[in-house]
């Protein structure tokens, strides 16, 4: 597509515009969403990401506009996958509901510099050393092998890497102190559990990106392209996690199908250079691959397991004030 200068600084300025609109205005004060609000504002956040894939088309044809869309489908079905990761870190950290949303929030925008940062570089990357697209396709296909095999370890909050590292460099409160992710007390300043819980998510959705960013190169190395297509799809993403946070346990094949899809565009990295598989096609086969991980979730719902009773570890350092 090969983008102008201007045209970058005009998306990041509308993106940087609809953040500070959405927090500063209709989300200002902190509350509990509505499965209906978050549904609302799932549909907007789409809708904005449709209406710049429109704007491609007419800008720059059919075949970029594809592999926005293409981009977008599997950042937000990867997305899902992030959404049960959250859920388990909420629950281990114990954060009240009402404050879940402000934690993804800024965990989202903390996201967006680091992909913004993933990108950069494996555009330079590749720029200079073609062959690594075949290393990132290897690394996709044998990250859906694992997929497949590895189920989700449970969180904890005490010997979790981050805690750990927070623990050392400043002290951690035993309680939450309403939205705020620093206090000032005796004089010294400390980090609340939210601003661990901002931590964690932002450290998992660095990894991830890991996954999220080679697959969106397998579709195009168009930096454009692969920068709004990652950021748009995960813009919103804490309405999404609103909105399904009490449906998502009910699509637990969808997993399968994520690592049929990252596995898809690995082989498809990987056979670049002998055959050219279209980007319709493409988009075509990853959409199939989710739509039966869901419907058979449908079909095959999961029998439910009884959970043994436990309590949640506290966070704070024996030394935290």
């Amino acid at each position: 597509m090969s983008a102008p200068i201007w045209i970058w600084i005009l998306f990041n300025v509308v993106v940087i515009g609809l953040i500070v609109l959405d927090l500063g205005v209709f989300h200002r004060k902190v509350h509990v969403e509505s499965i209906r609000e978050s549904a609302i504002w799932t549909a907007i956040w789409t809708l904005v990401a449709l209406l710049f894939n429109a704007g491609i088309y007419f800008y720059a044809g059919g075949e970029p506009a594809l592999s926005f869309l293409s981009g977008y489908v599997i950042e937000r079905a990867l997305a899902v996958d992030n959404i049960f990761v959250f859920m388990m870190i909420f629950t281990a950290f114990s954060v009240p509901q009402v404050l879940q949303y402000r934690a993804l929030f800024w965990g989202i925008i903390g996201a967006i510099v680091l992909r913004a940062i993933l990108i950069a570089t494996g555009t330079v990357i590749i720029e200079r050393f073609e062959w690594v697209l075949y290393f990132f396709g290897a690394f996709l296909v044998v990250t859906g092998l694992r997929m497949l095999r590895n189920e989700e370890k449970e969180i904890d909050p005490g010997n979790h890497p981050v805690v750990r590292f927070l623990r050392r460099i400043v002290p951690v409160t035993h309680e939450y102190r309403g939205a705020r992710f620093m206090i000032r007390t005796k004089g010294s300043l400390a980090v609340t559990p939210l601003f661990v819980v901002l931590a964690v998510i932002a450290v998992s959705d660095l990894v991830f990106a890991l996954d999220s960013i080679p697959a969106i190169f397998a579709i195009t190395q168009d930096p454009f392209i692969v920068y709004t297509s990652n950021i748009l799809a995960v813009l919103g993403l804490q309405a999404m996690y609103s909105m399904l946070g009490g449906i998502i346990e009910q699509f637990h094949l969808l997993k399968y199908g994520l690592a049929a899809v990252l596995a898809f565009v690995g082989v498809k990295m990987l056979v670049a250079g002998f055959y050219h598989i279209p980007i319709a096609l493409s988009l075509g086969i990853i959409v199939a691959m989710l739509g039966i991980s869901i419907i058979a979730s449908r079909i095959f719902p999961e029998k439910a397991t009884i959970e043994p009773a436990g309590g949640v570890e506290t966070i704070g350092p024996s030394s935290s004030h």
